[in-house]
Formats: structure tokens, sequence, C-alpha cells
């Protein structure tokens, strides 16, 4: 199956996040946070770290454990020390944070994201293993980080003798966290030379909440109509024709659980997390990660794979002004999974993390 959307097929270039403020001198050395986390993150980070520094990235890393791990060492799943590390460098790579199930802990990235006001989640994804259900995949969700039902606004009702016989959650949209959020993804498709912006919404049933995100969005998206066609969906079609017919997205702009769910559906298309590299950018910091967990069951067993986090990576790169560094490594990834049929156990191959980074590392010099 394979077709090309109106937007055209894009899936050999580069998809950049760029900082609306650089900050980052044109060269030099750039500090930044480390956080290796649970399960395979200290794996692939190890990976990441070896690739970056041989592709010549910037950074200077500062590490700092987090989840599981930063409760174990400090008795805290954000320890102070990471937070003021994030806070100093504004930049931070994190493998994946387990949230401990109970004990009262909120979720890591969650805390992470309101802490430092990382109201964007870019969630690129296009085809990199040819061969599978859909080709020529390339598409890109903007999704409101702060927002929506996740601000977890939560509380219980007693009825008898059951202190929890009601449970009530309340969403929260704002007219300027919807503009600000849409304003970043319309500058997104611009920058990046895409053609199409869809609105994901929910308008129909949730009319003030997600009826302000789209009446916001759509009045926002009026300014960039000689740049870009603009049109919306409910989300529930969304999900259906992203199956049955995905080329016709090109960025999708979302509130914050739709995008959560709809990211994850999207990376589906092209073989799973595994492949999905996450972009939280705010005023101040930005944090790039894997979209997927922390696989506490191949942890220590050298099958992880380390794509995802590798190209969050990118990402991370082409936010401070490294593209070129960003393409390299783009281009060694190709090559290894392409031409050297190199993959891990989750892509069908039979090759270990050490020998994706030896393939990739071998290929940076490849023209």
């Amino acid at each position: 199956m394979k077709k090309t959307s109106a937007a055209g097929s894009r899936s050999t270039r580069p998809t950049s996040v760029k900082s609306a403020r650089p900050t980052w001198r044109a060269t030099g050395s750039i500090p930044a946070t480390l956080i290796p986390g649970d399960g395979i993150g200290p794996e692939i980070v190890a990976a990441v770290v070896d690739i970056m520094k041989a592709a010549g990235a910037p950074f200077v890393w500062e590490r700092h454990e987090g989840g599981m791990a930063g409760i174990k060492k400090h008795g805290d799943p954000l320890p102070p020390k990471l937070i003021d590390s994030i806070r100093r460098t504004g930049l931070a790579l994190k493998g994946p944070l387990a949230t401990p199930v109970g004990g009262g802990y909120r979720s890591v990235n969650v805390r992470l994201r309101e802490e430092f006001s990382l109201y964007a989640n870019v969630r690129p994804v296009r085809t990199m293993v040819p061969g599978g259900r859909y080709e020529d995949i390339d598409i890109v969700l903007v999704r409101e980080n702060v927002e929506g039902l996740y601000v977890a606004w939560e509380h219980y009702l007693a009825i008898g003798d059951d202190p929890h016989a009601v449970a009530i959650s309340s969403g929260v949209n704002t007219r300027a966290g919807s503009r600000r959020i849409a304003e970043f993804a319309f500058d997104y498709a611009v920058k990046n030379s895409r053609k199409k912006v869809t609105i994901v919404h929910k308008a129909n049933v949730l009319k003030a909440l997600t009826g302000i995100f789209l009446e916001t969005a759509r009045d926002t998206g009026k300014k960039y109509a000689k740049k870009l066609t603009v049109d919306d969906r409910i989300v529930d079609a969304c999900a259906m024709q992203l199956v049955l017919n995905p080329w016709q997205y090109d960025v999708i702009l979302t509130t914050n659980l739709f995008g959560d769910i709809l990211s994850d559906e999207i990376a589906g298309l092209v073989g799973g997390l595994g492949m999905a590299p996450g972009a939280n950018i705010g005023e101040k910091a930005a944090i790039f990660e894997a979209v997927h967990g922390s696989a506490p069951d191949i942890a220590g067993k050298g099958i992880a794979n380390p794509l995802a986090l590798l190209l969050a990576g990118c990402l991370m790169l082409d936010h401070v002004g490294r593209p070129v560094v960003a393409r390299r490594i783009r281009r060694a990834i190709d090559l290894a999974l392409k031409q050297d049929g190199i993959r891990t156990p989750d892509l069908g191959g039979r090759h270990k993390t050490r020998d994706f980074v030896k393939a990739v590392i071998g290929n940076l010099g490849t023209r």
C-alpha cells in the first residue's frame, strides 16, 4: 500500500524543531542536562551519547538521575539538583522515566512539563524501514502540552460507605494557551516547508473545552492563509482516517489528551514507538525524549532500540542551531537501516544495540 498525500512525499526530508528565540552560539560547546532514566534508559542514552560524540555534537553533559533511579538515590523521582540543572542549561535529553505505581507520585513527565511550562509537544514520524503496511508516511503531530484534561484537577465524591463512589475530573483550555500552541504549530509548518495543518478537536460534544481550542486555532490560522492550507477534523474521524488514508495528513494540531493518543497511533503506522521521538518546547527550556517507556522486560539484554532517542537528539541539534550535524546523523541512520540492514529485534532484526551504534557511526562519513 503506497500513496502520496496532497502535500507530496517528504519521507527523506528531515523534520526540525526550531527555537523561536535562539540563544546558542553558532560554534562552541553547549551545556545540556542528561537524564539516563530507568529500564533500558541507561543503555539507549549511552548509545545516543556515543553517536552524537562521533558526529561532533556540541553538548557537554550534566548527568542527573530521575524516575525510579532518582527515588533510589535521592528519595525523589525529580531531585532538586536535576531541576536546577535544567533550569540552568535550558536543555535536556531524557531517557524513559518510570513513575511508581501508588505512593502518591504524579507522572514525572507531566511534572517536568509543568515545572518548565513546556507548552508544545512535537512528535514527528516518518517511514524509515521500508516494506511495512504503510509507506511514505511523514506526519508531524503538535500537541498542546500543559492544559486540557491533563491538568488533572480530580476528586471523588462519597456516597454511603463508598468514599470513591463518584470520580470527577476538570479539563482546562484557555484562549491564550490555545493561541500560543496554534501559533507554534503554524510557524513550525511554515519554517519546515509543510503545506497543511489540520486542527483536531471534539467540539461537537465538548463544546466549551475543545470549542475554544478550535475557534482560537481557526482564527489564528487566518494569518497563514497565503502560506498554508488549514482544515479541521473531529478526533474520532481523524483516528479512523489515519488508518485508512494517513497520507492526507501533514501537520496535526491538537489538545493534550487527543495528542497523546493520536501520536501513538501515528507511530504505529511506521513500526511502533521505537521510531518515535518527542520534543517538549517552552520559552525558557526544552526537553527531548523517546516517546516509548522504560521497557524493564528487556533491560540489560543489549537489544534495546536507541532510534527514537537518537532522533530526539537530532531534534535537539536542530533546536540549538546545529542542523548540519543532525542531517549527518539522520543520513547515517537511513544507511544503517536500509543499506546495511542493521535492525534490533523490535524492527524485525537480530542485531544488538551496539551493532546499531557501530553501523551509524560507521556511516557518519558517508555522503
